[in-house]
């Protein structure tokens, strides 16, 4: 019976409700027992998940919009740790939460706290600029005919203290090295944003690299004055600038520009179509200095100085000959880790390479998920915000897969040795790799196509033969020449590298080139990401039969991924660029069609389209000039007028208010007058300021901005709010030949 001050009091009896509590509280206690019990057989991965309640605490910060968002989120985990308090003491319950509340909140705290650290000045706008700086870094493009320098600029001039400029190799006059003093004319820019949404953000990565500006060089770079003496850390680039440089001496084209990624870690004498084949063939991972390179030097030196050492009869009774070699095969690392540039991946597989030696020199099996934690661990404690970069993703992710892949008691069962036949035991191995291969590809396609846009479909298979191709005959040829060039007896080695390396390109192309061998993705939803992801770390890290509840949110993510509808129009942020996406969703058609292969790509991947961009000229009914391009889309029983300027020539006041008037979306790449008035969308350089480059789905009205994900971040350039997608009341009351709201 209800009251006019609400609903009135329960009429049942003090002992129903009495017993009712009762229950209550034993469904609550069976409940809690059972949380006890599946966590005491899950015991032993109970540390596995450490890093990923960092991880977490770190991609909230990452994903939230500002200072208020952060604290009220640190707080809410310390929050939630200290209601965790309240638990049964001695319980597993009851020290997780409290352990996982103080983990989510250091590792929002974390970054936080490294992005300020890190902060520098910042140009604002582009500029053209004369000045001296002295060299930090000189990176060698050899296969662009390109030198990237990394400067330090005086400190009275208005530029910030760290710049990158791209040089042409004819510009630069006399021998740069690290610690140099140049001359330069440049055109600068502030770091700049994802073009589109989706894309690379790199502004993000030029602000934890303290990089103020980026910019390429107008006309000669010349040494003058004296080399400021170099400190530790150049002359160890300088080193490496020179090795990298001997070896793509040695062995001609990407051949040698794969050697030397080999050997340190340089990249950039690698030839595009080459690059982008390893990509396609799921090889890349090859190019970068990571696990597999590092393992491979370490276990080399280890072999090696065995042999040597147990060649006296007086170590080898005596000293503890695995122990010394450890430490050998430690220091071959580390100085492999620094001779690469000491990038994260690089560092990640060096910290876990002298964990496994730490455990063999104890006796201990540490090659386990363990390991991969404690690296994780380290390399987020020192570096937070490699978690939103691919490589850390890729990198860990094919780790764990591997390790939880072969700790499964069936795997070990099927993969231990055994008395068998040669033939016999090498099937095992090969159905080894490819089942290994199959789970890395599988780990790895959720990640390459959330940061790519694109997966590998023959990289298993690939795989099989590249990598102890590149393992046990390339990298050892290359030492051996390596050392050989010593006494220039270094050619027949180089000689047989290079063929294996045109081995290794051959596979590349093969797979690479093969049909349908890359699944193209448009933009993925942060959300159906982040649901594969805690599926698959689920599965990854459980034991028990629990750990197949991860299938329910892989699927759930995996679906959302493919439902989720490719943009029909895309325009990048300076809008100089536009591409509608065709009915089938086979081709793009460009506006600027002479656009360079880098906008092409940059367009087909987030529109998720492989095939090369047609004309807009050519679209079905467009009517273009060299000024303005007319554009009617069909979309599910809709049709579209888009209006497009594609010249800085200005067109007769009254003749574009009447082409506005009939259009529904107006793009341009500069400030159109306010009685510029479409039905829908004015999309020109005000709009374009707020929310930079837009992805626009036509069926729903949705418009996906690049703004909208880094909005209160430091790096990003404008603190204005995003466009807000108008609401269906909103579409359906301003109709087809009213003014979107705040387009004007």
């Amino acid at each position: 019976m209800a009251s006019e001050f609400g609903t009135a009091p329960s009429m049942a009896s003090p002992a129903l409700q009495t017993g009712r509590g009762r229950l209550w509280s034993m469904g609550i206690g069976r409940a809690f027992r059972a949380l006890e019990a599946g966590l005491d057989r899950e015991r032993d991965q109970l540390f596995l998940w450490l890093p990923v309640a960092l991880g977490a605490g770190i991609t909230a910060w990452l994903l939230s919009p500002g200072s208020r968002q952060w604290i009220a989120f640190v707080l809410a985990a310390l929050g939630g740790g200290l209601a965790c308090t309240l638990l049964p003491g001695g319980t597993r319950a009851r020290r997780i939460g409290i352990i996982g509340g103080l983990a989510l909140a250091a590792g929002c705290a974390l970054i936080w706290w490294r992005a300020e650290h890190v902060a520098a000045p910042r140009l604002e706008r582009p500029l053209v600029a004369a000045f001296t700086a002295r060299v930090i870094a000189v990176d060698r493009l050899a296969a662009r005919d390109i030198v990237r320098l990394t400067l330090a600029s005086p400190s009275d001039r208005e530029l910030p203290p760290r710049i990158r400029v791209n040089v042409a190799a004819a510009d630069l006059a006399g021998d740069i090295l690290p610690g140099s003093r140049v001359a330069l004319r440049a055109r600068l820019m502030p770091p700049p944003p994802p073009a589109v949404p989706g894309a690379y953000d790199f502004a993000r990565v030029a602000w934890f690299q303290g990089l103020g500006a980026t910019g390429r060089a107008l006309g000669p770079v010349e040494r003058v004055g004296d080399t400021v003496p170099r400190g530790f850390w150049q002359t160890l680039m300088a080193w490496r600038g020179g090795l990298s440089a001997h070896v793509q001496a040695q062995v001609a084209g990407s051949a040698g520009g794969i050697a030397a990624a080999l050997a340190t870690g340089d990249q950039g004498g690698i030839a595009e179509a080459d690059a982008d084949a390893m990509r396609r063939s799921g090889l890349a991972h090859l190019l970068s200095i990571s696990g597999l390179h590092v393992t491979a030097m370490i276990g080399a030196t280890m072999w090696i100085m065995l042999r040597l050492l147990a060649l006296s009869p007086a170590l080898a009774l005596r000293a503890p000959l695995p122990l010394i070699a450890a430490g050998g095969g430690a220091l071959a690392g580390i100085a492999y880790t620094l001779l690469a540039g000491a990038e994260v991946p690089t560092v990640r597989s060096c910290v876990a390479a002298l964990l496994v030696l730490v455990g063999i020199a104890m006796g201990r099996d540490a090659i386990t998920l363990r390991l991969v934690a404690a690296g994780a661990i380290t390399v987020l404690v020192l570096w937070p915000e490699a978690l939103a970069g691919p490589s850390f993703q890729l990198s860990f992710a094919a780790v764990t897969a591997i390790i939880a892949l072969h700790e499964h008691p069936r795997v070990r069962a099927f993969l231990s040795r055994r008395d068998e036949g040669i033939l016999a035991g090498w099937g095992r191995s090969l159905a080894g790799l490819l089942l290994t291969g199959l789970v890395v590809e599988a780990a790895l396609a959720p990640i390459a196509l959330f940061h790519f846009h694109q997966a590998g479909l023959y990289g298993a298979f690939a795989n099989i033969v590249a990598i102890p191709l590149t393992t046990f005959i390339v990298m050892p040829l290359e030492a051996l020449a390596l050392i050989a060039d010593l006494g220039g007896l270094g050619a027949p080695l180089w000689w047989l590298a290079g063929k294996a390396l045109a081995l290794l390109l051959a596979i590349a192309h093969a797979a690479g080139s093969a049909p349908g061998a890359v699944k193209m993705l448009p933009s993925m939803p942060g959300g159906a990401f982040a649901l594969m992801i805690a599926g698959g770390l689920w599965i990854a890290l459980w034991r028990t039969r629990m750990r197949w509840i991860g299938l329910a949110p892989l699927a759930a993510g995996a679906a959302w991924a493919l439902a989720t509808p490719a943009p029909d129009l895309i325009v990048t942020g300076d809008g100089r660029h536009l591409a509608l996406r065709d009915p089938d969703g086979g081709r793009l058609a460009l506006l600027r069609p002479r656009a360079g292969d880098y906008v092409r790509d940059l367009l087909g991947e987030a529109a998720g389209v492989d095939e090369a961009g047609i004309a807009i000229d050519d679209w079905p009914g467009a009517r273009c000039g060299p000024d303005l391009c007319a554009v009617t889309i069909d979309r599910n029983g809709r049709r579209w007028a888009l209006l497009a300027t594609r010249s800085p020539n200005f067109v007769d006041i009254a003749a574009m208010n009447r082409a506005c008037a009939t259009a529904d979306i107006v793009v341009s790449d500069r400030r159109l007058p306010r009685s510029c008035r479409p039905r829908w969308l004015k999309i020109d350089r005000p709009f374009l300021s707020r929310t930079g480059g837009v992805a626009i789905d036509l069926a729903r009205g949705h418009i996906r901005s690049v703004e909208a994900g880094r909005r209160g971040k430091p790096w990003a350039e404008s603190a204005a709010a995003p466009y807000r997608n108008p609401t269906p009341a909103e579409r359906r009351a301003s109709g087809p030949a009213a003014v979107a709201s705040g387009n004007q």
